[in-house]
């Protein structure tokens, strides 16, 4: 893939979408370019990943307080009760 990207007044340059999303970049990540002779490879540098960096990923809205998931319990607890007695 080749795409190509102005250098600023400021020295700064866009990475062309579909390299960003080539590469899996996104904003913060850091990007190393390495010079040799009249070329420069850019690369991306993979920061290690912890469990905390998907924390929530799949939640939808604020959550539930520890009483409302007691109470949900509770509520599902006792549905169980009556199928099993009916």
């Amino acid at each position: 893939m080749r795409r190509e990207s102005r250098i600023t007044s400021k020295g700064q340059v866009t990475v062309p979408r579909d390299i960003r999303r080539a590469l899996q970049a996104r904003e913060g990540d850091i990007l190393v370019f390495e010079a040799e002779d009249d070329e420069v490879r850019v690369r991306l540098v993979k920061k290690p990943v912890s469990f905390a960096d998907y924390a929530g990923l799949w939640r939808e809205g604020p959550g539930m307080s520890v009483e409302e998931i007691n109470a949900r319990l509770r509520e599902l607890r006792g549905r169980e009760r009556e199928h099993e007695e009916g």
